[in-house]
């Protein structure tokens, strides 16, 4: 199972973004059988003047660890000077879909039931068939008065393909890929509050047709709207960049000509006997594999200009609108990316600080500008609840997350109160041959591997019963696992804590974040 996992990391990372063929419906198979979804009252909605708008950018498999956002000017003069860089922000999850459901829920991945990118075990249509939409981020903030719009990549899968038009329940405005090639950046048809729109051209003449700059110019379109009406908006803006296959646009190909993928750290490690048995066994890089990582580096780089241009873009239309000092700017990313380390090739999908590690900056009313939070544990579970703080919604039971608000003060509270460890989960790449049209969930899949990382340690427990333990504070790049010497008491304590974590529901999860009694 493990084999099947590392290999899988680098076809995992197309098969993450596909989407449904074209090719219309077996009219031999039964139609699908579709749900009533409507929004559950779950909500309290907590009185509140002026409630500020949310610009929400999620990015696809953005690293945080290889200096792609470096590259990024916008980014870095409106962002990250005039806002907080949250330095430990971590991806429960390191695949798409049940990180952008956790995103949406404010649920691990064991909660929220969406383990994989498709079905039987996840995508789209277990979200949908579990009715997960009934409650989320959309919802909540509708029913607090906001106007809701989606732009961009949904979850892995959507739409159906027997119904393109199919707009979840919570979102006033949806404009969302349904069909074609939205992550090569041209040639894709839009569900556009349910029309469907194409969008074709893909040479010089077709510039403005590249996705990044039309869900630019849509979002831009809501806020200014938004603004005219007195209303405040929930922008969830979601780019296909930079995830693979990786399309610049034009505009920007010839840029960074000599740029390469990070060499430092663990990147193709010398010594790789203390690593899971696939990796321990896999040959050092060689030439044309790390050729080909300096090409898709150099891809990611170039396609990210066109979103720094959209931030810069959207700054300027929320402060010409007079919106700009009552709006949260959050960006980040569902997960990260590794390039090389370890011997792995290009993917994610991996426990290690590349894949797990993404950035988070937020800009808005009362963040410090140029401010930094180090050594406080957060990540997409918290993203929910933090929003529905920041919009004046007490959100569901249901959530696992602790909101981050109080993190955004120029003085939060010490880090003994906060998160010590953080859940790390991974089901697997969906096994060949599964079906993809079952009607109904199925048992949750076994873990190909559990890891819980602490302010200290990144501990992982594999299903063949291999264990991983660094010590992040003298070995950051997780070179040396040192499971196999560590005091036992040290490595029972980390299992009990983990496996508790994985049994937690809720408010639970708060409380066993913090650590359990030795």
């Amino acid at each position: 199972m493990m084999r099947r996992l590392f290999a899988l990391v680098t076809l995992g990372i197309f098969l993450c973004g596909c989407l449904p063929t074209s090719q219309p419906p077996d009219p031999t198979k039964t139609p699908r059988a579709f749900l009533t979804i409507t929004p559950q009252a779950d909500v309290q909605v907590l009185p509140k003047t002026n409630r500020p708008n949310i610009l929400f950018i999620l990015t696809d498999d953005l690293d945080a660890d290889l200096g792609t956002i470096n590259y990024m000017p916008h980014l870095q003069e409106l962002l990250v000077s005039q806002g907080l860089t949250v330095d430990d922000f971590f991806i429960s999850e390191p695949l798409c879909c049940p990180s952008r459901s956790t995103l949406l829920r404010g649920q691990y991945t064991h909660n929220h039931q969406v383990y994989r990118n498709d079905m039987p075990y996840g995508g789209f249509e277990q979200f949908y068939t579990l009715k997960n939409e009934s409650s989320t981020l959309a919802t909540w903030l509708q029913a607090a008065g906001y106007r809701t719009a989606l732009f961009g990549k949904y979850l892995n899968g959507y739409p159906f393909p027997e119904d393109r038009s199919y707009v979840p329940v919570g979102w006033n405005e949806w404009y969302s890929a349904s069909k074609g090639s939205p992550f090569a950046g041209f040639r894709y048809t839009m569900n556009e509050n349910g029309k469907q729109v194409d969008y074709a051209e893909t040479g010089q003449g077709g510039e403005s047709q590249y996705m990044t700059d039309v869900l630019s110019r849509k979002a831009a379109d809501f806020m200014q709207r938004a603004g005219a009406a007195h209303v405040p908006f929930f922008a969830y803006l979601s780019t296909y960049a930079p995830h693979e296959p990786v399309k610049p646009a034009h505009r920007h190909e010839a840029l960074f000509p000599d740029l390469k993928a990070p060499r430092g750290g663990s990147f193709n490690e010398a010594d790789v006997s203390d690593k899971p048995a696939n990796l321990r066994n896999d040959p050092l890089l060689t030439d044309e594999q790390i050729k080909q990582m300096d090409l898709e580096y150099l891809l990611r780089v170039q396609a990210m200009q066109a979103v720094d241009e959209m931030i810069a873009h959207l700054v300027t239309i929320l402060k010409e609108t007079g919106q700009l000092d009552n709006t949260y700017i959050i960006f980040t990313s569902d997960n990260g990316y590794h390039f090389g380390q370890h011997r792995l090739p290009a993917g994610k999908a991996t426990p290690y600080e590349e894949d797990i590690h993404v950035p988070f900056i937020v800009r808005g009313p009362d963040i410090k500008a140029g401010s930094t939070l180090q050594g406080y544990i957060t990540g997409n579970v918290d993203f929910a609840p933090t929003i529905a703080e920041l919009a004046g919604v007490m959100p569901p039971g249901y959530v696992d997350g602790r909101s981050m608000v109080k993190l955004f003060s120029a003085e939060p509270p010490p880090v003994s109160d906060w998160r010590s460890g953080y859940l790390l989960e991974f089901y697997g790449y969906n096994e060949t041959g599964a079906n993809p049209n079952a009607a109904a969930p199925v048992p949750a899949p076994a873990p190909e591997y559990l890891g819980l990382r602490t302010t200290q340690y990144l501990y992982v427990e594999y299903s063949d019963g291999f264990v991983e333990l660094y010590d992040l504070k003298t070995d950051p790049y997780e070179m040396n696992n040192f499971a196999a010497t560590a005091d036992k008491a040290l490595l029972d304590n980390l299992s009990k804590w983990l496996h508790t974590l994985y049994a937690c529901k809720g408010k639970q999860c708060i409380t066993f974040d913090q650590g359990i009694a030795k």
